[in-house]
């Protein structure tokens, strides 16, 4: 039976993921070339670039691919206790593929320019807000009576920082630090006081209006599901260098879908799918269920759910968000605190 083009497109991609991880697991990436891969693919040089615009992305693909393939079902068994719940995360993470020996260039490829760099921090600070959401949930509420939770996000930074610090010394250092004594650590963090604090951003104008609104099917990346986002809320689309303004739109109280974009879709996309998947792989298997972040986490890679939201054309420095209310876009706003001053219309109206 002939394969149609997208099925053979499809299977030289796995073909090529294939030798790519194969390569570098007996190379190292710096070591790692293009011709091998694609000799150990039976393709052409050529066949490896049509699906990956270089051997970084390539590279980055391949531990992607290696998080998504170590998705495991959430465990019933999970409490609601905050120190057992980070305790958890630490340990899924010090037995996920952050430890895989595959991952051991990918600090220093990630920091090695400012194209990367930028976009992995604000990755982190994605990172940080979806862990911080999740303890928030199972943090006592503040010191007055029945106050709100906590704002926990610099815990979670501070949680992060410790699990990346570990994951990059057993690359850097192999032998040095005990997992089980992060893992304590991090236990212990549950106990952290940062006096955190949230500063609400300016707001910019909100254009009402009345679109009909049809968004794709796509996966959502906190939960590793399906998902099409056609309820009432906000979809935030955010380039990789607004990340952090994730939080904007998130604090209004709605539900909130952000859509990440990228101009360099196939080499930073995968990027995205790799640290948050990362993240949110291990806080499925530590978090009950009712604790999970209520955002959701598209990688918008060739941005349909952008043009959905009225954005043809995107860069890692858009930020639009639109409103949505019985299957029709009502408001919209772009820049900074677009997601704020769309999301502050949803408050108001549930």
């Amino acid at each position: 039976m002939r394969l149609s083009r997208a099925e053979l497109q499809e299977r030289n991609r796995a073909r090529v993921l294939a030798a790519a991880r194969a390569e570098f697991a007996e190379r190292g990436f710096r070591d790692a070339k293009v011709d091998g891969i694609a000799q150990r693919a039976e393709l052409t040089r050529g066949a490896v670039y049509s699906n990956f615009p270089g051997k970084r992305a390539l590279y980055f693909a391949v531990l992607a691919d290696l998080v998504e393939r170590a998705s495991v079902p959430p465990n019933p068994q999970l409490g609601t206790d905050l120190r057992t719940a980070l305790g958890a995360l630490a340990r899924a993470w010090v037995t996920s593929p952050a430890f895989d020996p595959l991952h051991r260039d990918f600090p220093a490829e990630v920091a090695a320019e400012e194209g990367t760099r930028r976009p992995f921090t604000q990755l982190l600070k994605l990172d940080a807000l979806l862990l911080g959401l999740a303890v928030e949930r199972l943090t006592p509420a503040g010191p007055r009576s029945g106050g709100p939770p906590r704002r926990m996000v610099r815990v979670a930074e501070t949680v992060l920082t410790a699990l990346h610090g570990a994951s990059g010394l057993a690359a850097a250092a192999p032998g040095f630090g005990e997992p089980f004594d992060v893992i304590s650590a991090c236990e212990r963090l549950a106990g952290l006081d940062l006096s955190d604090w949230w500063p609400p951003p300016e707001r910019p104008p909100v254009r009402v209006g009345d679109a009909p609104w049809r968004p794709p099917t796509a996966v959502d990346l906190v939960r590793a599901a399906p998902v099409t986002p056609d309820g009432d809320g906000v979809v935030v689309v955010l380039g990789l260098n607004r990340l952090a303004a994730a939080e904007e739109a998130v604090r209004t109280g709605g539900p909130v879908t952000v859509a990440a974009v990228t101009g360099e879709p196939g080499e930073l996309a995968p990027l995205v799918r790799l640290v948050v998947g990362q993240l949110c792989g291990c806080l499925r298997q530590a978090f009950p269920v009712g604790a999970w972040p209520g955002v959701r986490v598209v990688c918008d890679e060739d941005g349909a759910l952008a043009a959905a939201a009225g954005v043809p054309a995107v860069s890692d420095e858009t930020e639009v968000a639109v409103r949505v209310r019985g299957g029709r876009v009502v408001a919209r706003a772009e820049g900074a605190g677009a997601g704020h001053a769309v999301g502050v219309g949803v408050r108001a109206e549930v």
